[in-house]
């Protein structure tokens, strides 16, 4: 008697289930010892740790190490890398180094970009802005910045980052994953595998690109950068659009009811549920849940993105600009609205900040774009009681040079790309209120003082938000897989209140 004919289809579901019935009866033996082991151990008193009191764990998620000081992030990412000596890292004394070249004793052989390493020259570039102290902790802030200097008792600074990468796309693939090699999952990908979701109609993680008033030099921004990179695909972000529909194909096509979308969606649930018992694909069961995410989120989505129940009281905090969609500060106001509403991760981008020349031009208008959203929404969450439970960051992918890129005078210059010191900022989310982290140079070229790697801060985020990072890992190619790689990382103690 012949045997039947298979589908290849049939074929392939067989051949994997055959496979994975011998990969996993090669742990069987080692299973049942671990088991036995483990009964002795509890026996002998030497059990787990239990689960600790008060973590909330949400279901899929595989919840934190230990109780969280934030559930949600909102991340402020400066796409191109801000001038930290024109915003935050004041340096006086080069007013008297005005076009005198940068010592080689600071330079000290450090790598340039194509950009700069063909100038004969590498002369100061002392910040044409005026800064002024600010606070109980006396904050140096650029009089560009009149909002932000308001509030920097409420904030963590951190003057001493630092990256080996030099040009965009390693480097903002480095803050974002961890890896300057792209196809790693991001931080906000981790915490969605970490957390989980907190409510079931919006999605866990949410990207947002606002518009610079300016256009000069801008940088690609791509869906790479919120990917999931080897963890389920379900964990990547969700780019919400700043016109039309939020989201592509939300709204049903014309004559297509709410009705006959539901069925079409069983129908594929259907199909899909057979493929998945057919072939084990983790990935057939995320595209099962996002048709089923997309299906809620017509619903959910259009009241989260309609600002019509906003008191005026809220675009005086925010900024006339909050009612425009696209713009900076009406991406503030939707990622308030977006933890509001549960979303554990809002990813902002804002372009325009690679200042390779015209900074007299450019950094005047990136700074209104920035300045009041920052402080409305930090002011917002307050009064809403939730900066308490909401990290927010605020930084580049690296800084700028001292020295001048291409022409110099004492009212206009360009600064290259430099990763050896850069500053960012956090505000709640169980960071510390009022500090000043790290010192640089004279020259905001070296750190002198309390250096800050991208691994030691990917490693003091994930402590706020619950995670060990060194036990917060994922199986991927025989390796247990971590946002903070495999370098040593450390936890910053002087950042977290």
């Amino acid at each position: 008697m012949n045997p039947p004919i298979l589908s290849p289809l049939d074929e392939l579901g067989l051949s994997l289930t055959r496979r994975r019935f011998f990969e996993r009866g090669s742990h069987v033996l080692g299973g049942a010892a671990l088991a036995a082991l483990l009964a002795q151990d509890s026996a002998l008193g030497n059990t787990a740790t239990p689960p600790i009191d008060g973590v909330q764990r949400v279901a899929g998620a595989i919840g934190p190490h230990f109780a969280p000081r934030a559930k949600h992030v909102i991340y402020l990412h400066m796409v191109g890398g801000p001038p930290q000596q024109d915003m935050f890292d004041y340096k006086p004394q080069m007013k008297d180094w005005y076009d005198k070249d940068l010592p080689e004793s600071i330079r000290n052989g450090q790598r340039l970009t194509t950009m700069t390493s063909g100038q004969s020259r590498f002369p100061i570039a002392p910040s044409k802005f005026s800064f002024s102290r600010h606070g109980q902790n006396g904050m140096w802030v650029t009089d560009l910045l009149p909002h932000t200097a308001k509030m920097v008792d409420e904030m963590c600074f951190i003057r001493s980052m630092h990256t080996e990468a030099i040009n965009h796309e390693p480097a903002i693939t480095y803050m974002q994953t961890g890896n300057q090699i792209t196809g790693r999952p991001c931080l906000g990908a981790w915490l969605s595998y970490g957390l989980g979701s907190l409510n079931k109609d919006l999605p866990t993680f949410v990207v947002l690109v606002a518009k610079p008033t300016n256009n000069e030099q801008n940088q690609a921004i791509g869906a790479r950068l919120w990917g999931s990179g080897f963890l389920p695909g379900e964990h990547a972000g969700v780019s919400f659009r700043s016109a039309g529909d939020p989201i592509l194909y939300i709204n049903n096509p014309p004559g297509v009811s709410a009705e006959v979308r539901r069925k079409t969606l069983d129908g594929l649930q259907a199909l899909n549920q057979r493929t998945l018992q057919q072939l084990g694909d983790p990935e057939t069961q995320t595209r099962i849940s996002q048709y089923e995410m997309a299906f809620r989120m017509q619903s959910s989505v259009p009241e989260l993105t309609d600002l019509a129940s906003e008191p005026e009281s809220t675009f005086a905090l925010y900024g006339e600009e909050a009612k425009k969609p696209g713009t900076f500060a009406n991406t503030a106001l939707m990622a308030r609205r977006m933890v509001e509403r549960g979303v554990r991760f809002v990813q902002v981008y804002i372009n325009n900040w690679d200042h390779h020349g015209n900074i007299a031009g450019r950094l005047p208008s990136q700074c209104k774009d920035i300045d009041q959203p920052c402080y409305g929404l930090i002011q917002d969450l307050k009064a809403r009681g939730l900066l308490d439970e909401t990290l927010v960051i605020w930084g580049g992918e690296f800084g700028r040079t001292v020295y001048s890129q291409g022409g110099l005078s004492k009212e206009n210059y360009g600064r290259d790309h430099h990763p050896r010191c850069f500053t960012m900022w956090m505000a709640g989310g169980g960071s510390r209120p009022g500090q000043i982290y790290g010192e640089t140079d004279d020259f905001s070229y070296n750190i002198v003082k309390d250096p800050v790697h991208i691994r030691d801060f990917h490693a003091t985020v994930l402590q706020l938000m619950g995670f060990d990072h060194e036990r917060f890992t994922y199986r991927h190619l025989g390796l247990d897989q971590k946002l903070t790689g495999v370098e040593h990382a450390r936890i910053i103690p002087d950042l977290i209140a």
